[in-house]
């Protein structure tokens, strides 16, 4: 499912049926930009029975370039992460 599918599947619950294509994109928009300036500034996200959105921190390591096989230094980062809530696990 793309963004384009996910605004259709928001259109199609009859409960919605008042929001216009354009409604919906910005809706849907305005939801991933939220999450996204959140998890940022170092908040979690969290959506019961969907999951938590958080940010990560993954140390610096040796790594190796396939190619050559030299060993090589991997920078440390701050990478957003995801862990699904229960209700989903079970789903799967």
């Amino acid at each position: 499912m793309n963004r384009k599918d996910l605004i259709e599947s928001v259109l199609s619950d009859k409960s919605l049926s008042h929001l216009t294509k354009k409604d919906a994109d910005n809706f849907v928009g305005t939801l991933i930009e939220t999450i996204k300036k959140t998890v940022k500034k170092g908040e979690d996200v969290s959506l019961v029975g969907f999951g938590t959105f958080t940010k990560a921190k993954r140390a610096a390591r040796m790594g190796v370039n396939p190619a050559t096989g030299e060993k090589i230094k991997i920078k440390a980062k701050t990478l957003p992460k995801f862990r699904p809530g229960k209700a989903w696990k079970e789903l799967m």
